[in-house]
């Protein structure tokens, strides 16, 4: 087998996209080819294959480009990482945006503005790609329509009993104030975070406030967003401070997201806007534990699953990091790898 690739970050996050993925992936939208996905065994293979090690670590992240849902859409994309596919990926969807621009996928103007539209397993997102000299330099992530779900969720843990928000923005994210657990969102607690992240994830995946109330392929407690307030910032010279957070989202079993996590910027965006602190057209800058920043902001209010939800817009920027070409060899029998933690 031969699988070639195209390496991206956003903020910091690895990124990885198969834009010709060398198995068959059946299902008349692309929700149904994650359910495809996560039961055939050549195509889960392949997810291995790219993120364990040795040809990946057990943070890597990145998608199978698939044909959209229908005419309305550029392309469909099936995020992956090391415990399986996701339903949401914001910031996998702002590098496909780049790339897709980048590498010509997608036309666009050498200095301007250019929709692309992507379908993904919930629902179809835009990356909105902004171009200057011909490449792409930032990027919005408008995602599908965003909204709490229930707040101060008690929640037993081997730190006592703590309190969590919880909300959508493509899946399900527990949030939860660093300043409970006595933390900092810094990578000297970094190991601490992991853990309470995790402790909290399964404490509270099967529970009613993980299930989606019309989506069954959704439910689960996708993350624990850990955050912590900050002084204000402006996020442009000139302009006023704005709410600013620092976060870092522990998703699937232990990932550590570098970047401020796209989607969990999405719920975090809900969150603030439910409970007064974040209005349409304000922004919330948010930082990642590494530094590296999105900024969010609110540009619809609509109505979903019979409440308020939000329409959120995440910008940010993604670069390409390499291309890479991997090879199977027949009497490898570490293939497809293994993941140490």
């Amino acid at each position: 087998m031969e699988i070639w690739t195209t390496e991206y970050h956003t903020a910091g996050e690895p990124f990885r996209i198969v834009a010709e993925p060398p198995v068959a992936i059946v299902g008349e939208t692309v929700a149904a080819k994650r359910v495809f996905a996560m039961r055939d065994p050549e195509v889960d293979g392949l997810r291995q294959l790219l993120c364990f090690e040795p040809r990946g670590h057990a943070d890597m992240y990145g998608c199978l480009v698939v044909p959209p849902n229908d005419a309305g859409a550029d392309l469909g994309v099936l995020f992956w990482h090391k415990d399986g596919f996701s339903t949401a990926c914001g910031h996998g969807t702002i590098a496909v945006g780049a790339w897709a621009v980048n590498s010509g996928r997608v036309a666009a103007p050498a200095d301007g503005v250019v929709d692309v539209r992507i379908d993904v397993p919930s629902g179809r997102v835009t990356a909105r790609v902004h171009t200057e000299g011909g490449k792409a330099r930032a990027v919005d992530f408008i995602n599908v329509p965003s909204y709490l779900i229930a707040q101060r969720v008690p929640v037993s843990t081997s730190l006592g009993e703590l309190h969590v928000d919880v909300s959508f923005g493509g899946a399900i994210y527990a949030q939860l104030n660093v300043a409970d657990v006595g933390l900092s969102v810094t990578p000297a607690d970094l190991t601490q975070l992991i853990e309470i992240g995790r402790e909290i994830k399964w404490a509270l995946n099967d529970a009613p406030v993980a299930q989606h109330p019309t989506d069954e392929r959704l439910s689960g407690i996708y993350g624990t967003i850990i955050y912590e307030e900050l002084e204000p910032v402006a996020a442009q010279p000139g302009a006023a401070p704005s709410l600013t957070q620092r976060n870092v989202t522990i998703f699937a079993d232990g990932e550590v997201d570098r970047s401020p996590c796209g989607s969990g910027t999405a719920a975090r965006v809900a969150t603030l806007y439910a409970q007064g602190q974040l209005a349409p057209g304000e922004l919330l800058v948010h930082d990642s534990i590494i530094g590296s920043r999105f900024l969010a902001t609110i540009i619809d209010t609509v109505s979903e699953v019979g409440q308020p939800a939000i329409i959120p817009m995440i910008t940010g920027a993604a670069f390409q990091t390499g291309e890479s070409h991997f090879t199977v060899d027949p009497a490898d029998d570490l293939t497809p790898g293994f993941v140490l933690r």
